[in-house]
């Protein structure tokens, strides 16, 4: 039962989830043993037993960037964070945040501004929007993503959720793009936390007595990509695909085709397998695997198996 799987993720009385569940329709929640938790967020150390989502979860699966930086944020850094959603939303790419006031709630703004998606991952329980003054944010973000969250419905906005909640920001995206951070800033441990999990860390730079380039000065001393533009970004992921262009393979895919020649298909083999072992065995990186394993999932080759585990999709027999 829903209740029953509930209560061991949660380790409490699930009713009030199970209520905001039913609720509405665009509400569900996402186990860590099935095939529709995210695939990126299924490989860090820690994932959530459980997300709650409202919303469409297919952003959840395809290739995402978050972008993260000061609460306080300058004009210029807002500015910066729209303009870098904006292009990255056109390029294909669903923009990922914290919801936060400055530099998430510019981000969340600049991909829906571009017509893409966006996804903000909660320090709160699901029914609950903090700060309150982005309720009407949360609402544009549900239509156009997702807003998810691991904490029961209920819990409400408390200090030390939101560092537990940027592991889930990192953990689901290709990199983390900062935008203005102060020295003890709360986004670099989003950037440390992307690093520890393989994920690219990039920094826009500013002005030497700005306070809040000290953080990304930081992280470009530590090894971040500095980035002056949107292209800064696309060179060091994967090639991306159009949304139109992934609706047209999807809609033309045939499981039953032979399979394309690819190093991710070849490395499977017959057993499942985990994404570590893929890596190993193709010689890409995790980016590039993740990638390729995303792409194999919509054509119907491969599928994401309980325990963060991936096999050949098998056609079915004939009845």
């Amino acid at each position: 039962m829903l209740a029953d799987r509930i209560l061991a993720a949660r380790g409490e009385a699930p009713q009030a989830d199970l209520d905001w569940l039913a609720a509405a329709d665009d509400r569900q929640v996402l186990f860590l043993d099935q095939p529709d938790y995210p695939f990126r967020l299924a490989q860090i150390a820690d994932p959530p037993l459980a997300l709650l989502v409202q919303g469409n979860p297919a952003p959840l699966h395809a290739p995402q960037l978050a972008i993260v930086g000061s609460r306080n944020a300058s004009p210029a850094g807002r500015e910066t964070a729209f303009e870098m959603a904006s292009a990255l939303a056109e390029r294909g790419l669903v923009v990922t945040s914290g919801l936060a006031e400055g530099v998430d709630g510019a981000a969340h703004r600049g991909a829906i501004a571009a017509h893409g998606q966006t996804i903000a991952v909660l320090g709160t329980g699901p029914d609950r929007v903090y700060p309150r003054q982005h309720l009407g944010l949360a609402g544009d973000i549900r239509s156009h993503g997702a807003l998810v969250s691991e904490q029961p419905v209920g819990t409400p906005p408390r200090g030390f959720n939101f560092p537990r909640r940027n592991r889930i920001i990192s953990g689901l995206s290709l990199g983390v793009l900062v935008v203005e951070a102060g020295a003890r800033s709360g986004s670099l441990i989003t950037a440390r936390l992307a690093a520890e999990q393989g994920r690219e860390v990039f920094a826009i730079p500013g002005g030497i007595h700005n306070p809040l380039a000290r953080g990304c000065h930081g992280l470009i001393r530590s090894g971040a990509k500095l980035v002056e533009s949107i292209a800064d970004i696309l060179d060091e992921l994967p090639p991306l695909e159009t949304p139109a262009a992934v609706r047209r393979r999807a809609d033309t895919a045939n499981a039953a085709a032979p399979e394309p020649a690819n190093p991710v298909l070849a490395g499977m083999g017959d057993d499942p397998v985990s994404l570590d072992l893929l890596v190993a065995r193709t010689g890409l990186t995790v980016t590039e695997v993740s990638t390729m394993l995303l792409t194999l999932q919509l054509d119907g080759l491969v599928t994401a198996l309980p325990g963060g585990l991936f096999g050949r999709q098998r056609p079915h027999p004939p009845r």
